[in-house]
């Protein structure tokens, strides 16, 4: 198997952050918060990553301009997960293997649960590995579907699930492994059929089902580790928990 590759989505300006430097950049710990999402995935293995970028593109070029192993790709307009990740394609075109696709605002990722991500998806022999974790704090938070059988059915996002969906405490941490084959052909097929017109990549996981893949969601992390940054608040309550790991 080829070695793993990472797309780390990067590009967004985090306007509830109220600050002009781009979301990412504000740091925990004396790093930046995508700085410790590099980190996490060179220890699970990655020796190529691709971030992509938008706000402020020159000043994270600048910004992250010492770290070799990292390349960017522009998206110019926010349209969402999916165009985000579509926007990688052409860079990871020579690329056979598999890929995780992770966010730049989830600074306590850890490697040891992306490794074991990328083992599932190897012995599975998946296209798809959804990293979940369970938590009884899942308001507003995507839910993790599953059949009477255990297998894997959908990601439900809170303003689409029902009462009874609304109870499951399993969630959509916003990590992914995936076969790149997978990733790049479901890509093209999702369309921005929902209220925001954009494309989601959380319809990927349904349509590689569709197609017979083996599609599977994993309690791989733990919930801090799905802890993204929105907000100075939730800044200092992420660089606490980091203090304290």
């Amino acid at each position: 198997m080829a070695d793993p590759v990472a797309i780390v989505l990067a590009a967004g300006k985090g306007t509830r952050m109220k600050s002009d430097l781009p979301k990412v950049l504000h740091q925990v710990c004396g790093k930046s918060m995508v700085e410790h999402v590099f980190d996490a995935v060179r220890g699970a293995g990655v020796t190529r990553i691709v971030c992509v970028i938008g706000h402020e593109a020159d000043l994270m070029r600048k910004s992250l301009s010492g770290h070799g192993d990292v390349e960017f790709v522009l998206q110019t307009e926010q349209n969402g997960t999916g165009h985000a990740v579509q926007m990688t394609a052409e860079s990871l075109a020579d690329h056979d293997g598999p890929v995780l696709v992770l966010a730049g605002d989830t600074p306590l990722l850890k490697a040891s649960s992306l490794t074991r991500l990328l083992e599932e998806l190897r012995d599975a022999g998946a296209s798809c590995v959804v990293g979940s974790a369970i938590t009884e704090n899942n308001t507003g938070l995507g839910r993790i579907v599953r059949r009477d059988d255990g297998s894997f059915a959908a990601i439900v996002e809170e303003k689409d699930a029902t009462e009874d969906q609304k109870q499951i405490q399993e969630i959509n941490t916003g990590c992914y492994a995936f076969d790149s084959r997978g990733l790049f052909e479901s890509l093209r097929e999702v369309r921005p059929l929902n209220s925001q017109g954009e494309y989601y990549l959380t319809d990927c996981p349904k349509i590689l089902q569709s197609h017979g893949k083996i599609v599977l969601a994993a309690a791989k992390l733990d919930i801090a580790e799905a802890m993204g940054v929105n907000t100075k608040e939730q800044l200092a309550e992420v660089e606490q928990t980091m203090t304290a790991r």
